[in-house]
């Protein structure tokens, strides 16, 4: 399965009471990812590097329709040169499927 299938899925809402994915289930699907760190087995990291501020925030308004659509909303750290992304399931403190097809979706929108 490659990044572009991962992206084509459909972020499903977590209900809660869901357990988060394992180090073993996660493994496969972050070696789909490019550049996309796991902290902990509980958060997807990825450092996206621009030219400015300006291409920064332009970024971030390309995240957040995707984030709206999908219903799965990232923490965004901005800065000049930087959008420093963070995911994962608030609701089980830990992964789901849906965050790694948020992160395809999110390299994505970066390459467009």
């Amino acid at each position: 399965m490659a990044t572009s299938t991962l992206a084509d899925n459909k972020c499903i809402p977590c209900k809660g009471g869901t357990p988060p994915l394992t180090h073993a289930q996660i493994e496969p699907l972050r070696s789909q990812l490019e550049g996309w760190l796991v902290d902990d087995d509980k958060k997807l990291i990825k450092s996206f590097k621009v030219k400015n501020f300006v291409e920064a925030v332009d970024f971030v308004n390309r995240i957040t329709p995707v984030a709206e659509a999908e219903n799965h909303h990232p923490d965004l750290y901005v800065r000049w040169g930087e959008v420093r992304v963070y995911l994962w399931t608030h609701k089980i403190d830990g992964l789901t499927e849906s965050d790694f097809y948020m992160a395809a979706k999110i390299d994505r929108a970066f390459a467009s």
